[in-house]
């Protein structure tokens, strides 16, 4: 089975940084909704997600980030996802989370969009 590794940090100001690397799929997205689950348990609903290693993302694994941005939400929070990797903006795209989740490309931008949400 690929590798597949989750490693959480928080930064200042109550945000959260997930970076998720490998295949997110049927067999690992349970670990995913697991660490953002442990990150609301904790009040933290600030998070950025990088995706710049994820090299595979099924349904399953996109259903983890339907399911969260809600939840998120109703609690004054949002999620944004940081440099996608190919692969992984296509099937954003292709799911129409493109228009759900804003997607940025460095750090200092995906800070200052949790700002403003």
């Amino acid at each position: 089975m690929p590798d597949f590794e989750i490693k959480t940090q928080t930064l200042n100001g109550g945000v959260a940084l997930v970076d998720v690397k490998g295949y997110l799929d049927a067999h690992t997205f349970e670990q995913l909704d697991k660490a953002l689950g442990d990150l609301f348990k904790s009040k933290v609903f600030r998070i950025v997600v990088k995706l710049d290693e994820l090299d595979y993302i099924s349904s399953a694994g996109a259903g983890v980030f339907i399911g969260v941005f809600g939840r998120a939400q109703e609690n004054q929070g949002d999620i944004v996802i940081l440099k996608p990797s190919p692969n992984v903006r296509e099937v954003f795209d292709l799911l129409g989370l493109s228009q759900i989740f804003k997607i940025v490309e460095d750090l200092p931008s995906a800070l200052k969009a949790l700002q403003t949400a």
